[in-house]
């Protein structure tokens, strides 16, 4: 019933991103700044997460020369349920994964591929703490999916990242969808913000055009990242929690 809940938040009808626009509290959380990190490990519980919440935080670290690693724990095989060949979608947003940290320059970034089971990840969640505290040691700070989300395997992942140990900082992907401005249930007093040059707002846009996969459905289906969404990751700040 828990999981069937979470699931009604992202399916049911969200907030638009005028509204966030028009927010002002948004625009005047504390800055994040990025520049004191000379290395970063972001995780994402599926391949697009990671340039969803923290992209044009990438760009900015990869310019300016900083050691990065992403950590893929699933492959994402699981976005179009009913797909037949899971294998070959795993194999193409993996693809998509890459080719979007081209268009962030962060082509020099350590990709790995852990291969959890996509909508699998509660279960498994012990074994992705041991991972994250093996390959997120040394680095300055680990960005991983907001442990609140309203889906199971970003809270999972937010939630072993935080096990983990280290500094982290988590992204919200879902909560622009089913939260609205002031939302009680968010934690803005621990949120900051990291402001985005254009042209490092511009290369996130970029590299969120390479997961096609996400953005068009199938004939018989909706997108899962539709333009309404897609919207809420366009604007020229990103959001982390402590």
């Amino acid at each position: 019933m828990v999981g069937e809940l979470i699931r009604n938040r992202i399916d049911a009808p969200g907030t638009s991103e005028q509204a966030w626009q028009d927010w002002p509290e948004l625009r005047q959380l504390p800055i994040a700044d990025v520049s004191g990190w000379s290395s970063a490990v972001i995780v994402a519980a599926h391949p697009d997460d990671e340039v969803l919440g923290a992209g044009g935080t990438i760009a900015l670290l990869a310019a300016a020369g900083a050691r990065l690693r992403i950590i893929l724990a699933t492959d994402g095989e699981a976005s179009h349920p009913g797909i037949s060949d899971r294998a070959g979608l795993a194999r193409r947003r993996v693809c998509e994964s890459l080719a979007a940290l081209g268009a962030l320059e962060a082509d020099a970034a350590e990709v790995i591929r852990l291969g959890l089971p996509d909508t699998g990840l509660q279960a498994r969640e012990d074994d992705l703490t041991d991972a994250l505290a093996e390959f997120c040691g040394g680095f300055d700070v680990c960005l991983a999916p907001w442990e609140k989300d309203a889906h199971a395997d970003h809270e999972a992942a937010g939630r072993a990242a935080r096990r983990a140990g280290g500094q982290v900082l988590t992204y919200p992907v879902w909560m622009w969808h089913w939260a609205a401005p002031d939302d009680e249930r968010v934690p803005w007093d621990r949120g900051r913000r990291v402001p985005l040059p254009s042209g490092a707002a511009a290369a996130k846009r970029s590299a969120i055009q390479a997961f096609a996969s996400q953005l068009t459905g199938p004939p018989d289906g909706e997108p899962v990242l539709p333009a309404g969404i897609v919207a809420h990751f366009t604007r020229a700040q990103e959001v982390f929690f402590q």
